[in-house]
C-alpha cells in the first residue's frame, strides 16, 4: 500500500493581515527571488572577487523586468482571454506569467544593469544560470496554491487533487491529475545544483553555463508542458510553450557546440584564462 494516496491542494491562497491581504502566489515568487539574488550575489562573488554588493540591484532590475515580460509573454500567447477584458492584463496575483518571455527581458536588464558595476555579460551570465532555475523551482509553488496548470488526469500514488472550484468542467469531481508545478519544480532544482556544481568547471565557463541552463530548462519544459491540460495555443500538434522549449533546447546545444573549448585550451589554464575573457 502507497504511503500517498493523493496530494491535497490548498484550502487557501491568501491570507488576511489586518488590512493588507498577502497572497501565496506573490510570496513565493518573493521568496524564490531573495534566493536566487543570494546565489547571484555567490556567484558574481566567484567571477569578480568584490562585486557582490551588486547583487540586490542586479537581481531588483533583472526581477522588475522579468514579471513585465512574463506577464507580456502570456497575455500576448493567450491574448484571446485578455482582448475583452483588458482590466485583468495587470493583475499578476491572479496567475500567468510566462516564463520563457521573463528569463529574455529579466535576463538583458541584468546584464545591462550588471554592465553599469562593471561586470562583463560573461560573468554576468554564469551567476545567473544556476540563479534562475533556483528563483523557478520555489516560484512554481505559487500554482499550487492557486490550483492551476496542472496535468492530465492521473491515479498514480502522486496525483493531485483540485476541489471542485477549481476543476474543469470537463471532469467529475475527485478526478486527480499529474502535479505539474511539481515536476518542474524537483526539475529546476535539480538544474540549479547541477549548474552549481558545474559553475567551477573550465568547460562551462562564462555564457556556456548559461546555454547549458536555456537547453536544460527548454528539455524538461518539453516534456512537462505535454501533460498540462489548460488551454493554449496548438501548431503543428505541439502547444506553443513545446515550441519554445524546443528552441531553447536547439539553440543552447547549438552554442555549447559553437564555443567548445579545445582540450589544450582546458588543460591550459593561460589560455583557459585568455579563452573566459574572450568571452566577456
Amino acid at each position: 500500500m502507497s504511503i500517498f494516496a493523493a496530494i491535497p491542494s490548498p484550502s487557501w491562497s491568501s491570507l488576511s493581515i489586518g488590512p493588507l491581504e498577502l497572497r501565496a502566489y506573490g510570496l513565493l515568487i518573493a521568496i524564490g527571488v531573495i534566493l536566487a539574488v543570494r546565489r547571484l550575489g555567490i556567484g558574481i562573488e566567484q567571477r569578480k572577487p568584490g562585486a557582490a554588493d551588486a547583487a540586490p540591484s542586479i537581481g531588483m532590475w533583472g526581477v522588475a523586468a522579468g514579471l513585465i515580460g512574463a506577464r507580456l509573454y502570456h497575455v500576448v500567447t493567450e491574448w484571446d482571454r485578455f482582448a475583452n477584458n483588458l482590466s485583468e492584463i495587470p493583475k499578476v496575483w491572479h496567475g500567468g506569467l510566462g516564463i520563457p518571455g521573463g528569463v529574455l527581458l529579466g535576463t538583458i536588464v541584468g546584464v545591462l544593469r550588471a554592465r553599469s558595476f562593471g561586470i562583463s555579460t560573461a560573468d554576468t551570465l554564469h551567476a545567473a544560470a544556476p540563479a534562475i532555475p533556483l528563483a523557478q523551482a520555489v516560484g512554481r509553488w505559487g500554482n499550487w496554491f492557486n490550483q492551476e496548470l496542472f496535468g492530465r488526469p492521473t491515479t498514480l500514488p502522486w496525483a493531485l487533487q483540485i476541489d471542485d472550484a477549481h476543476m474543469p468542467a470537463t471532469y467529475e469531481s475527485g478526478t486527480t491529475f499529474h502535479p505539474t508545478f511539481l515536476y518542474e519544480s524537483l526539475w529546476t532544482l535539480a538544474l540549479s545544483l547541477c549548474l552549481v556544481r558545474l559553475s567551477s568547471s573550465s568547460r562551462f565557463a562564462g555564457s556556456r553555463l548559461f546555454a547549458l541552463y536555456v537547453a536544460g530548462y527548454g528539455l524538461g519544459r518539453l516534456w512537462i508542458e505535454g501533460l498540462r491540460i489548460d488551454d493554449a495555443s496548438v501548431l503543428g500538434g505541439l502547444r506553443w510553450n513545446q515550441w519554445v522549449a524546443l528552441a531553447a533546447i536547439v539553440g543552447g546545444v547549438l552554442y555549447l557546440a559553437i564555443t567548445r573549448p579545445q582540450r589544450s585550451d582546458v588543460e591550459d589554464p593561460t589560455a583557459q584564462q585568455t579563452a573566459m575573457n574572450d568571452d566577456r
